[in-house]
């Protein structure tokens, strides 16, 4: 955890750019600029990499951003910027995929829900486009406050962050450097990478599955670190030369 590097830097003024015009333009670049449920009209083909760099509030931004900078700067050391680059956004892809196949499943299981109790699809989609509102549902109680809320909530509630990219670098970062001390401000205790990141990564499985609504999307972390994951051990088992990336 030394000096930045100059990708790293690099996205980090991309990201703060980001931040700064979304504070400035409010809710017309979070609707252009998150990554929305694809099946809903706020979805746009470029969300999948905008939603990297959009991020809900300062402290979002601010613990993003010094995670890139501590864990990415010594991958890029490591790898070089055409690699560093190519894992980063890899990652955050990945991120993406997964966070919205776990909405499909959660918008599908409410709408087939529906349809079974014999509800016409032209009426589900008229009653979804009526709560196209961050965050708002309609309370159905043939199926449950529980599931109206996930099957409104994944259509209409998109996903900010380059939090998914960042697992992905947590993930190479264990594997590289698995007994670098790492600790969390409020857990201030020295655990080595090859146990903290593991441990971090189970508490995004445990809250994923359980459907906590902690508003974090827990399945976007888990799919940039399944994505670092399976980049970094192909890269290490191969022993890819650098100077290909370069």
């Amino acid at each position: 955890m030394g000096r930045i590097t100059d990708t790293v830097k690099t996205l980090i003024i991309i990201n703060v750019i980001f931040f700064i015009g979304s504070q400035i333009l409010g809710e017309t670049a979070y609707k252009l600029f998150s990554l929305y449920y694809f099946e809903s009209p706020n979805f746009q083909f470029w969300q999948p990499i905008t939603h990297m760099f959009m991020h809900g509030g300062f402290m979002h931004i601010l613990f993003n951003m010094y995670a890139l900078w501590a864990f990415g700067s010594p991958l890029e050391m490591r790898w070089g910027r055409n690699k560093f680059l190519f894992f980063y956004f890899s990652a955050g892809l990945g991120a993406a995929l997964i966070h919205t196949l776990y909405n499909y499943y959660q918008f599908h299981q409410g709408f087939d829900a529906l349809t079974a109790l014999g509800y016409p699809p032209n009426q589900i989609w008229e009653l979804l486009n009526e709560t196209l509102q961050e965050g708002s549902y309609r309370n159905i109680p043939e199926i449950g406050s529980d599931l109206s809320q996930q099957f409104f909530q994944a259509y209409n509630t998109p996903a900010v962050g380059a939090s998914g990219a960042i697992y992905g670098i947590l993930v190479a970062f264990g594997m590289m450097f698995p007994n670098a001390e790492l600790m969390l401000i409020f857990f201030p205790v020295p655990v080595k990478a090859k146990y903290f990141i593991p441990g971090l990564i189970l508490m995004d499985l445990f809250f994923g599955i359980s459907g906590s609504p902690m508003g974090i999307a827990h399945w976007a972390h888990i799919g940039g670190a399944l994505f670092g994951f399976i980049m970094a051990w192909y890269w290490r088992k191969n022993d890819m030369n650098k100077y290909r990336w370069n």
